[in-house]
Formats: C-alpha cells, sequence, structure tokens
C-alpha cells in the first residue's frame, strides 16, 4: 500500500502543535546528542514541521519526509505496532539510533511521526556532562526539589517537611510566626488545591482546621 499525504482537520492540526512542547522538552532533557523532529503526513515534501538538533541530519523546518519513514508509514498500516526502533547513518556516514512513532488523529488515522534519533559518535563526557546537575542543591533552594510518593498524604507530607526544614531552621522567621509562613508556603506551592490537605496539614503540625483556615484567608479570599 503506497502511504498518502494526509488532509488535516482542525482537530489534527491542534494534536500535531501539541507535540512541538514535547519535542522541545525531550531535546532539553535529553541533551544535544538527540535530534528530535516532528512530521506533519499534509505535505511529504516539507513534512518537518518542528525540529530540536537538527545539525545531526543537516535539517530545518520544512525540510521532507525521509525514505525510512515511508517504509514505516506502510508497515504501520499493516501492523497493529506502530513504532519501530532501528539503527541508520547521517549523510556524513555517522551512526545513528532511531525511533520513530506515529502519531495518530481524529478517526485513527496517523497524521504525524515522532522521531528521535541518537547522534553514536558523540564522546562520553559530552553525553554525561548533559546529565550532571550543573548547580548544587541547598535546603534553602527547596524549588528543586521535586517529591514523589505512592499517594497524596506521602506527597503532602514529604512537601511540609521540605519547607518546614526551611522555616524552622530560619532564624530571621520568629517562633509564633513559623506555622503561618509554612502554610504561606504551601499556598503558594498549590498544595491546599488538593482534597482534605487542611486536614492533613493541621494533624502534622498539631494545630487546629480553624487556624489552618486563619491562615489562608489572609492568603486569599479562595475557598477550600
Amino acid at each position: 500500500m503506497k502511504p498518502q499525504e494526509v488532509q488535516l482537520t482542525l482537530i489534527d492540526k491542534m494534536i500535531l502543535q501539541s507535540y512541538r512542547s514535547m519535542v522541545e522538552g525531550l531535546g532539553n532533557y535529553l541533551g544535544e546528542a538527540y535530534e528530535i523532529v516532528l512530521h506533519s503526513l499534509e505535505d511529504f515534501q516539507h513534512s518537518v514541521i518542528y525540529i530540536n538538533h537538527g545539525e545531526h541530519t543537516g535539517r530545518k523546518v520544512g525540510a521532507p519526509i525521509t525514505d525510512k519513514a515511508l517504509d514505516f508509514l506502510i508497515k504501520f498500516s499493516e501492523n497493529s505496532s506502530k513504532q519501530e526502533t532501528y539503527y541508520s547513518v547521517n549523510a556524513k556516514g555517522e551512526p545513528l539510533k532511531s525511533t520513530t512513532i506515529a502519531i495518530k488523529g481524529e478517526n485513527d488515522r496517523i497524521i504525524g511521526l515522532l522521531c528521535m534519533n541518537f547522534y553514536m559518535n558523540i564522546s562520553f563526557y559530552d553525553f554525561i556532562h548533559t546529565f550532571v546537575q550543573k548547580e548544587t542543591l541547598t535546603a534553602e533552594n527547596d524549588s528543586a526539589t521535586e517529591t514523589f510518593a505512592s499517594n497524596v498524604d506521602d506527597m503532602i507530607t514529604s512537601t511540609l517537611n521540605t519547607v518546614k526544614e526551611r522555616i524552622y531552621n530560619d532564624p530571621a522567621i520568629s517562633s509564633s510566626n513559623k506555622n503561618k509562613e509554612i502554610i504561606y508556603d504551601l499556598y503558594n506551592k498549590g498544595i491546599f488545591q488538593i482534597k482534605d490537605a487542611v486536614t492533613v496539614i493541621a494533624k502534622l503540625l498539631n494545630i487546629s482546621k480553624n487556624t489552618v483556615y486563619l491562615h489562608l484567608r489572609k492568603c486569599s479570599n479562595h475557598k477550600f
């Protein structure tokens, strides 16, 4: 079956547009060794609509679809699997490890492709440097800390403990204001948008729910 260009609906275009942030995010996370490409199947001659680190294949926005991608479109139409991982080389003969993933739109049609190409000639030093933390994390910089928890209560507790440690160790905050500052901080982090957060926080701080609400009213007129 010969692959055909697809006439995109408005919904299809919005779906592809939403993948731009994924391309940018993957590029930022994985680093310069990875080329991330977003293809639209509306125009094979200018299928690349977004690309991150295109220097590995010399492509830019507006570049055409590849012969390999056309082959995969045939495979995707015949098989249940909508992704393919393979090895290839760029125009300079440099090795790449690649993955092509189908993007579906309205009516279960394939409307685009997300492709990732890993430049295998990158030095180990340059590759690992991408994942080395560039800034030192400190207790004062809890914005750099992310809480990974198995349930909501654990997440609230962990976040509270991080905030509490910082505020309790801050001599500029008086003892009588520490709980208030903790609640302000948790409010700014959005913790009180979580159901039953007031109850959990009150229990952990050993104060009444009314006290928590009192501080929250000073933060905002929103009801929790």
